[in-house]
């Protein structure tokens, strides 16, 4: 404050002493560099406190309390993301109503696509206890319980297994469920009484599988299935639409069943 003051004095005298000095430009020069001056001190005075509060900080409190991440977390919106989809017994898309069975079969595709059986989320056949075979595939489920009672596998290309086949269907108890998927060919050595056997249990399509067609199928024996639920569906073989060359492509039935038809 004693340099501010003798400048302002000096500059109230100079005009007095030398009326023809150009007192303006030095009372101009001396305020600016006054001004240099105090923000020089007002830098110096902030970076004083900051480094005080820098240190104190990393004396007082705990490392773990803030970190870089957090500090970067602020501000930013929240993203609200919609929660993982919930799985279906058996994959299926939406859940079977209370008091009903769950299915699903998927017939085999190409060489090396396995097919698939699985009720109420138990896999009867499945990519990790199926051989690569070419032929048509059996379960036998306890319509009561859904607990599985049997598989079986029909070779119907290198061999005739139509007669086991129809025994196997035959021995079948009354009020059981019977689920069918084909891999790779399933009629070439498939008799005519055996694709009559599985007519009688609801096939519509039995009597149209062809060379490599893919097929799956559900039936009821000892009672009869709601006309509503997917039953049966095939898909023959067209080399101009194949999806593994010579095979076409997998096909599947799902759905529910009601516990209480019998």
């Amino acid at each position: 404050f004693c340099h501010f003051s003798l400048c302002s004095a000096v500059l109230r005298v100079l005009p007095h002493l030398h009326p023809d000095c150009p007192s303006s430009w030095l009372l101009s020069a001396i305020s600016s560099a006054w001004h240099s001056v105090l923000r020089l001190f007002g830098f110096l005075l902030t970076s004083l406190a900051a480094w005080y509060l820098g240190y104190f900080l990393a004396v007082h409190v705990p490392q773990n309390t803030v970190s870089i991440a957090a500090l970067q977390e602020i501000g930013k919106k929240p993203v609200l993301r919609p929660p993982a989809p919930r799985r279906q017994k058996c994959g299926l898309w939406a859940p079977c109503p209370p008091g009903n069975f769950v299915y699903r079969i998927l017939s085999g595709g190409g060489k090396q696509r396995r097919p698939k059986i699985c009720f109420e989320d138990e896999e009867f056949i499945n990519e990790d206890n199926y051989e690569v075979r070419s032929g048509i595939n059996i379960a036998i489920v306890n319509y009561k319980t859904g607990k599985l009672i049997s598989t079986k596998f029909f070779e119907m290309w290198g061999r005739d297994h139509s007669g086991e086949m129809m025994d196997f269907i035959r021995k079948a108890p009354e009020g059981t469920l019977l689920l069918m998927a084909t891999h790779d060919d399933g009629s070439t050595r498939l008799k005519d009484d055996a694709k009559k056997l599985v007519e009688e249990l609801g096939s519509r399509e039995i009597k149209n599988i062809k060379f490599r067609s893919s097929w799956v199928f559900i039936a009821a024996k000892g009672f009869t299935l709601p006309d509503y639920i997917q039953k049966e569906k095939i898909n023959h073989s067209d080399q101009t639409k194949n999806r593994y060359q010579g095979w076409p492509a997998e096909i599947q039935i799902e759905g529910c069943i009601p516990r209480d038809l019998i």
